[in-house]
C-alpha cells in the first residue's frame, strides 16, 4: 500500500511544484537526464546481475516482445494508414507497447499474489520489458525522432544510452556466474530506489489535462491497446495455445495490463516524441490502470 500511496504522491507532487512554480520550468529535463543516466542503470547493475538464465524465463519475458512488436506493428499500420507523424508513431508504440511492470507491477502484484507472483514479475520486468527499453526501445525512439537517423547513427545511440551500457555489465555478470562486491551493489540498489519518485513527479510536473487537447483520440487508442488489447493477447495465447495455467500465468497476464512504462515515456520526450501525450499516457493510464487490473484479476479467477 506504501509504494502505492508513494505512486500518487510524487504524481501530485510534480502537478503541484508546476502550478505553484515553486521550480524552474526546466526541472523535468533535469529529473529525466539523472533517471536516464544514473537511476535505470543502477537498477539494471543491481537486478540483472542476479537473474538465473533457464528456459523458465521465455514465457515472462516474452510478455514484454509480444506486447512492443504488437504495438509496433498496429501504430506503424495506422500510421501509414492515416498519415501520422513520425514522433506520433514513436510515442504511441513507446508509451503503449511498454508496461509499468515495477513501480506499479510490484506493489500490485505482491498484493495480490505474494512473493510468489514476485518470482514470475522480476523476470517479466528485467530480461523482458528493461530489455525491450534497453535495445528496441532505444532503436525506435531513435528510429522516430526528428532529423536524420541512419543506421550507423542509430547503433551509436543505443550503444551510449547509458541503461544500455549497464544491461550488457549486468548481464554478462550472470552469465558468467560473477558477483558485484556487497558496498557496491548497495550502492546500485540506493540508486534504484530514486526511479519512482523522480520518474513521477516529472511526469507530473508535464501533465497538463487539456479538454480541448488534439491528443484525446490518440490517448484513447493507445491506452485502449496498452489495457485492454495487449493483456488480451497474452491471456488468449499463453492460456490456449500454450496451455499455461497457475500464478506464473495470471502474473503475465496481470503484468501485460499494467499502465504505460513511465520511463518510456521519460525516452519519449527526451527524443521529441510528443512530450505533452507522453505524459498524458502516464499520468492518466496509471490510475485508470487500477480499473482495468481489478477487472483482469476477476477474470482470472472466474474463468
Amino acid at each position: 500500500m506504501s509504494s502505492i500511496i508513494l505512486l500518487f504522491l510524487c504524481l501530485f507532487l510534480g502537478i503541484f511544484f508546476r502550478t505553484a512554480k515553486i521550480l524552474p520550468k526546466e526541472t523535468p529535463l533535469v529529473l529525466n537526464q539523472f533517471v536516464i543516466n544514473i537511476s535505470l542503470p543502477a537498477m539494471a547493475l543491481f537486478y540483472l546481475s542476479k537473474i538465473e538464465i533457464s528456459t523458465q524465463l521465455l514465457f515472462p519475458l516474452g510478455v514484454a516482445w509480444i506486447g512492443f512488436l504488437f504495438a509496433a506493428a498496429l501504430f506503424i499500420t495506422l500510421g501509414k494508414i492515416f498519415n501520422w507523424s513520425k514522433s506520433l508513431i514513436g510515442c504511441l508504440i513507446l508509451t503503449g507497447g511498454l508496461g509499468n511492470t515495477s513501480f506499479v507491477g510490484i506493489p500490485v502484484i505482491e498484493a495480490l499474489y505474494g512473493k510468489e507472483g514476485l518470482k514470475t514479475l522480476v523476470l517479466v520486468d528485467l530480461p523482458g520489458t528493461f530489455m525491450v527499453l534497453s535495445t528496441v526501445g532505444i532503436l525506435t525512439a531513435a528510429a522516430y525522432s526528428r532529423g536524420k537517423t541512419d543506421v550507423k547513427q542509430i547503433s551509436t545511440r543505443i550503444l551510449k544510452f547509458p541503461p544500455f551500457i549497464a544491461f550488457c555489465i549486468g548481464l554478462g555478470v550472470a552469465l558468467l556466474g560473477l558477483s558485484i562486491p556487497e558496498n557496491l551493489d548497495l550502492v546500485f540498489e540506493k540508486l534504484s530506489l530514486t526511479i519512482t519518485p523522480l520518474a513521477l513527479v516529472s511526469v507530473g510536473y508535464q501533465l497538463k489535462i487539456e479538454r480541448k487537447s488534439k491528443h484525446w483520440k490518440f490517448l484513447i487508442l493507445g491506452l485502449s491497446y496498452q489495457l485492454l488489447i495487449w493483456p488480451s493477447v497474452i491471456f488468449v495465447l499463453y492460456k490456449f495455445v500454450f496451455n499455461q495455467s497457475g500464478i506464473p500465468f495470471e502474473v503475465c497476464v496481470m503484468e501485460a495490463a499494467m499502465a504505460p512504462m513511465i520511463t518510456a515515456s521519460i525516452v519519449a520526450s527526451s527524443y521529441g516524441l510528443k512530450p505533452k501525450l507522453s505524459s498524458m499516457m502516464v499520468g492518466i493510464g496509471i490510475p485508470l490502470s487500477f480499473i482495468t487490473m481489478a477487472i483482469w484479476y476477476l477474470i482470472l479467477n472466474y474463468l
